[in-house]
C-alpha cells in the first residue's frame, strides 16, 4: 500500500503522523513523505492543510481524511484499514 505524506519541516503534527504511520505493521505501508516547500503546486495546495495523506489511484490522488493527533497506532491502523479497504 502506498501512501503520500504532504509535510513541511517543522510540523509537529506532521511528525507525529509520520512516526505513527512508520509504527504500522499490520500491512505493507509504503510511505512516500513529500515536503510541501520544494514545489510551489504543493505548496499552494496544501500550505494551511498539512499533514495531508493522500493514497495514489490511477486518475489521481485520493484525499484521506486527517487522523486526530490523539489517535493511538492501533487507531490509525483501524482508520486506514476502513478508508482504504480489506486488501491494506
Amino acid at each position: 500500500m502506498h501512501l503520500i505524506l504532504y509535510s513541511k519541516p517543522g510540523c509537529h503534527l506532521c511528525e507525529g503522523l509520520q512516526e505513527k504511520l512508520e509504527q504500522i505493521e499490520s500491512f505493507d505501508l509504503e510511505l512516500e513523505v513529500r515536503d510541501i516547500t520544494t514545489r510551489e503546486d504543493w505548496f499552494e495546495a496544501y500550505q494551511y492543510e498539512v499533514p495531508v495523506l493522500t493514497l495514489p489511484q490511477p486518475e489521481g490522488e485520493a484525499l484521506i481524511p486527517r487522523p486526530s493527533p490523539r489517535l493511538s497506532v492501533a487507531q490509525l491502523e483501524r482508520m486506514l484499514q476502513k478508508y482504504l479497504g480489506p486488501s491494506a
